[in-house]
């Protein structure tokens, strides 16, 4: 039932529109103030970054996305073969399946392609609540040769699913066992939907390292799971939660304000370079993405590190043109302005209150 799932989610995210219909990011809100004269050569420019104590060359995440199937395979080998090559962050697709039938642990296993990047291993938080514990969380992670483990959140997809897990009771003093006793740091995901700073703090607080906001405005899972959907009944309760979520930037903007000492990546509907920016300037440590990656691992690895090559050429041209040199420069500069709706991207409209 697992494998079928996957199988599915990866087709449907492959072949189907499953945007958000009209939520955005709230990304193109923003506009950088350019600096006519830098006062610095581009190749000052300096993309290096650390995380979570290890050292990347683009502060890039290919976001967690899929693992459990034959595709799944060689979408994952591709993934991890262009972020060794480019020397960004990898995120595995939720393990349980590996767990449950070990058949398929291969699917996960890219550590032999892809020895020195930063790979999170992945299980879905609610799993903590019918029958994992926090042995199982370190056999994901000891299984796959992981840095770290990101639980991920998804209380919406699960209650749209037929066979969905909806009983959430519990769910953070588990969390809080698993960062107690695991060797490695914990991050806490959505899956597109966002996480608010009241939800990021209770998590930072139960002991999680880092958060990742994946906010809304990319991949609405609603849409995947009305593509699934075995009724019309369902397929209409699916539609009805099409633009459900908090947009990336809101989420990325109020969570920084909230921890503005966390380690916190900006995911949710980005698709270029120039996204990657924004988010750094609002206070990410690193900008994950996916569906731009999926579909580049659909063709090859060479085609990962090309779309990662491109973003950083995007990146390295936008601190050039801000008389940035360092990423630490970039988050949270002055010269990234809200310009709103209806306002005039000329504009010097500082950004709203988190």
């Amino acid at each position: 039932m697992t494998e079928q799932r996957k199988g599915e989610h990866l087709r449907i995210n492959l072949e189907k529109d499953v945007r958000f219909p009209r939520l955005t990011t709230g990304l193109e809100e923003y506009r950088f103030v350019p600096n006519a004269l830098p006062e610095i050569s581009l190749d000052q420019v300096d993309l290096t970054t650390e995380f979570l104590g290890k050292k990347l060359r683009l502060p890039l995440l290919i976001s967690s996305m899929t693992g459990g199937t034959a595709e799944a395979q060689r979408i994952n080998y591709h993934l991890a073969e262009g972020a060794q090559a480019m020397g960004i962050a990898m995120g595995l697709g939720s393990m349980r399946v590996a767990l449950e039938a070990p058949q398929w642990l291969d699917t996960f296993r890219v550590r032999h392609l892809a020895p020195d990047i930063l790979l999170f291993a992945n299980l879905g938080a609610v799993q903590l609540n019918v029958g994992l514990g926090a042995e199982d969380c370190q056999r994901a992670v000891d299984l796959v040769q992981a840095d770290a483990l990101i639980l991920h959140l998804n209380p919406l997809q699960e209650a749209l699913q037929v066979d969905g897990n909806v009983d959430w009771r519990g769910l953070l003093g588990k969390i809080e066992t698993v960062c107690r006793t695991l060797t490695v740091p914990v991050v806490v995901k959505e899956v597109g939907w966002g996480i608010s700073g009241q939800v990021a703090r209770r998590l930072v607080e139960a002991g999680v390292t880092a958060i990742d906001v994946a906010g809304a405005g990319g991949t609405s899972w609603s849409q995947v799971e009305m593509y699934r959907a075995p009724t019309e009944r369902r397929r209409r309760l699916c539609a009805e939660f099409a633009d459900w979520g908090i947009p990336t930037a809101e989420a990325l903007r109020e969570v920084r304000a909230t921890l503005p000492n966390t380690p916190l990546i900006g995911s949710g509907g980005l698709r270029s370079g120039m996204d990657v920016a924004k988010v750094l300037a609002l206070g990410a440590d690193l900008g994950g993405l996916a569906g731009p990656f999926l579909k580049a691992a659909a063709v090859s690895a060479e085609a990962v590190a090309d779309l990662a090559a491109e973003m950083a050429d995007v990146l390295r041209t936008v601190m050039f043109c801000l008389g940035i040199t360092r990423i630490e420069a970039l988050k949270g500069t002055p010269a990234l302005r809200w310009v709103g709706p209806g306002r005039n991207p000329g504009g010097s409209q500082p950004a709203p209150d988190a």
